[in-house]
């Protein structure tokens, strides 16, 4: 009994080990490499490589030996001993990635060098693991007396399946990438094992078989679909992350489909076709291949309709957003994929048949599809889109049958509907456009393809494969505020970094001061050609931008820094969790000067309390002084900022003082609103203390355990809060000690009108939770003058709450003069020292008196 399962049991085993690495070879190899979109093209191109080189190399010595079951456990224990050797090696194989990859590589550099140090790194495992096939159907053909092949494919994929959705819905979030390896080991291990008690010692030897002419045929469609199959799997997770949410779940979702699709289609021609004429499948298969291929492109087209109309139908909950990318995957992958797998098992029998060993069979396809990843999504997706690219496959199919059946319907009709579709059919990229907006700029990468859209009002929005998480330029003081706000908290700063461009607002704003030199980082060329429509051309002369990956610059670079500030990355989108964890932070840590100030900027409109409390946990870890402040008071896009220097000293409030009052640019920053000490430092809500006590209990986020990555995620899937609840909450578990914060020399009435500032600035946020917009001004002022004027009897320096007023008043004094001066009398009263009042004031009596047209401040 145990003899006649094992095969399918060890087939299934080690696929749910294999792909189990390769889940956690990706996720380390992001941290590596700096994008996940990257590493995984470069960690699938390194597995089929080395299953290519195993499979070539081992298959034919495999097929002919007596001993195949010392072939298949030796290959299990190498599998696992290598698993084992990377997992006690931890981060050093990083250092061999980033002396490869360089500072600022360019494009060719950093895409050889991903490719060529996932081959070498995994070569001993992948190269065993493509001998494992070969071996274990050696062995089962010698227990039943017949061939399998199909059947242990099936079984294999089965297992991988289970890998994939395993490892990234539990066992990495739970256990973490070590653990889960160490996981993987031990079942190379268990198959090793089970190998030597279920199999005989000796086979009978198997004589190398008579080649035939046509073997070169067959190993050419092997390799021609084996890069075509692959092409398309990269091409359609290319396209459907500008539909899907793109995260750690999208991938191993769309991973596990087309791995499903492969094992039913080997199943089904194990137990349907195989004992079908040869010479008729050959031509059905290429056809039905590319007429597969053509229905999965064609769903593409209505991606965003489908997921639309299944949400509506599923629910919002995380599992129902979830399940919609599955059916996404489902109708992308499912027709194309079922027929790669029946298209597979016949073409190894046709191989076979002509001479070829079936690990020289699985060598030729694998090395073939270990080219697709570079081919088609580093050199074809940004040279001729992805709808060509798509076309080009399905015809590639249609070309490999045999030249007399390219007049026969069966190939002619596809072929002209691809040629249709290459004519008619719009291009393969989704750009949500407002009413009455259009697209400036659309530019596909070989990573994301990022737009410019503006609307109707002419905002314009930067979004990275559809999304905004690049700001706008309606957010343009914010975006600035998040640079100064940082520089502020340094005496005097002579050289600063930032870790994203984004629009280019951020860094460009921090440009302007002719003092400061600014480096910024910036992982996609593409997003810095779009910054364009953003800044202008002296602004993005005054910048350095350099075209890495952030968290590749601050381990390689020498150079300090006196600030460092890093984007608001969305924590759930690609690659973007491994800049928020502790081992990144320490990195940065290394790169200040000694008085140096840390700002890493989180938004909390795309982020949860949960994984803000991780974020936090890893922040205080490396920096025990840390605070953390508002970039501004909004309550629909709230960004929290998390800060520290590293010396841990506090902050001097004349220091601060007199930093503004020597600033190169005093009205810039004023405009701003920082246009004192308490502006700057009022934007704080948790001291030290209290940010502590905020994350004791998080899980930090690691390189080893991307808890962030994987939590993020089901806020994104399914929002519980709003963002304006989540700010409220967060202010409601966080309180402020000016003493954590200042130095002890500081002034106690200093001190005082500060937390003043504070308790004013909370009630005012709170106040704002349910204010309406209101086109008419004695609308609005109904709504928000007594709440506004309280804040300010709390705080008069609070200018957020007396700013508002006076554009009111200012507004209000062309219909109602009497109310205009009753509110302007008020703020008067609460701030004396403040002159607007008084002069706005002075010029509605004297239009009064006159009825000159004294023309009054724009509101």
């Amino acid at each position: 009994m145990l003899r006649r399962l094992a095969p399918t049991l060890l087939m299934f085993a080690s696929g749910f080990a294999g792909l189990g690495y390769q889940i956690v070879w990706t996720e380390q190899n992001a941290l590596w490499l700096g994008h996940e979109a990257t590493a995984i093209l470069a960690v699938v191109a390194a597995f089929f490589g080395g299953l290519a080189l195993g499979g070539w190399s081992l298959g034919a010595r495999i097929e002919q030996s007596p001993r195949p079951r010392r072939w298949y456990a030796g290959c299990e224990l190498l599998i696992g001993v290598w698993g084992l050797a990377l997992v006690v090696a931890g981060p050093a194989p990083s250092r061999v990635v980033l002396a490869l990859s360089g500072l600022e590589p360019s494009l060719w550099r950093q895409w050889s060098a991903a490719f060529t140090s996932c081959l070498v790194l995994f070569l001993p495992a992948t190269a065993a693991m493509g001998a494992t096939l070969p071996a274990m159907e050696r062995l089962s053909a010698t227990l039943r007396g017949q061939r399998s092949l199909a059947a242990l494919y099936a079984a294999n994929t089965a297992g991988a399946v289970l890998g994939v959705l395993a490892t990234a819905f539990w066992l990495v979030p739970a256990f973490g990438l070590r653990r889960t390896a160490l996981g993987c080991v031990g079942l190379n291990l268990a198959c090793a094992l089970l190998a030597a008690q279920a199999f005989p010692k000796r086979s009978e030897a198997v004589a190398a078989p008579e080649v035939s002419p046509r073997a070169s045929a067959w190993l050419l469609r092997l390799a021609a679909t084996g890069l075509l199959g692959i092409g398309y799997e990269v091409l359609v997770v290319r396209v459907l992350s500008q539909v899907t949410e793109d995260t750690v779940y999208t991938f191993a979702l769309l991973l596990a489909v087309y791995l499903v699709g492969t094992a039913v289609g080997a199943a089904a021609y194990e137990r349907w076709l195989v004992a079908r004429k040869s010479r008729e499948l050959d031509e059905r298969l290429f056809a039905a291949q590319a007429v597969a291929v053509l229905v999965g492109t064609a769903t593409l087209w209505s991606a965003e309709r489908v997921r639309d109309a299944a949400s509506d139908l599923l629910g919002a909950s995380a599992s129902a957003h979830i399940a919609v990318e599955g059916l996404l995957a489902l109708l992308a992958f499912g027709p194309a994929t079922v027929v790669m797998g029946a298209l597979f098992s016949h073409l190894t029998k046709r191989a076979h048949a002509a001479g070829v060993s079936f690990g020289r069979a699985l060598g030729v396809n694998t090395l073939a599809a270990a080219c697709a990843p570079a081919l088609f999504g580093v050199v074809a997706v940004p040279l001729a889109g992805p709808t060509l690219t798509l076309l080009a496959v399905a015809l590639g199919y249609l070309a490999l049958s045999a030249p007399r059946s390219w007049r026969t319907p069966q190939i002619v009709a596809p072929g002209l509907a691809v040629l249709a579709l290459a004519v008619l059919a719009p291009p393969l990229r989704f750009v949500e456009v407002p009413g009455g907006g259009h697209i400036v700029s659309y530019r596909e990468g070989p990573v994301a393809a990022v737009s410019v859209v503006e609307d109707a009002q002419g905002v314009a929005r930067l979004r990275i494969d559809n999304r905004q998480q690049e700001g706008s330029s309606a957010s343009l003081r914010v975006d600035a505020r998040q640079a100064w706000l940082p520089l502020l908290f340094h005496a005097a700063p002579r050289r600063a970094l930032f870790l994203g461009m984004g629009t280019g607002v951020t860094s460009a704003s921090a440009a302007a001061d002719p003092t400061l030199q600014v480096d910024v980082v910036e992982l996609l060329p593409e997003v810095l050609a779009a910054s364009e429509r953003f800044i202008d051309a002296e602004s993005r002369q005054r910048l350095h931008a350099i075209v890495a990956d952030a968290r590749r610059y601050v381990r390689l670079t020498s150079r300090r820094y006196d600030v460092i500030v890093s984007d608001n990355f969305h924590p759930a989108r690609s690659g973007s969790g491994s800049l928020y964890t502790v081992e990144h932070f320490q990195a940065v840590r290394e790169r200040l000067t000694e008085e140096g100030v840390f700002c890493q900027w989180l938004p909390l409109h795309q982020l949860d309390l949960a994984s803000l409390r991780s974020i936090a946990a890893s922040f205080v870890r490396v920096y025990p002084q840390a605070f953390a402040i508002l970039a501004s008071n909004s309550l629909e896009t709230p960004v929290i900022g998390l800060l520290a220097r590293r010396d841990g000293a506090r902050f001097d409030a004349i220091s601060l003082k007199n930093r503004l009052v020597r600033a190169a640019l005093p009205e810039l920053i004023h405009s701003l609103g920082l246009e004192d000490e308490y502006a700057v430092l009022g934007g704080t809500i948790a001291g030290t203390k209290a940010l502590r006590h905020f994350s004791e209990h998080a899980i930090a986020n690691t390189d080893d355990r991307p808890w962030v990555a994987y939590q993020a995620p089901f806020i994104t899937y399914a929002p519980d809060s709003s963002p304006r609840e989540r700010l409220l909450a967060l202010l409601g578990e966080v309180s402020l000690d000016p003493a954590e914060l200042l130095q002890p020399s500081t002034d106690q009435l200093w001190q005082h009108r500060l937390a003043a500032y504070w308790q004013a600035r909370d009630q005012f946020i709170r106040s704002g939770r349910d204010v309406k917009a209101a086109p008419r001004v004695e609308d609005m002022l109904a709504q928000v003058r007594e709440p506004l004027l309280s804040v300010l009897r709390i705080s008069p320096d609070f200018r957020p709450a007396y700013d508002p007023l006076l554009g009111m008043a200012s507004a209000l004094a062309r219909s109602n003069v009497s109310g205009a001066r009753s509110l302007l009398g008020e703020l008067r009263q609460l701030q004396p020292a403040r002159l607007e009042a008084a002069q706005l004031l002075t010029q509605i009596d004297a239009f009064r008196k006159s009825e000159s047209p004294v023309r009054l401040p724009e509101p």
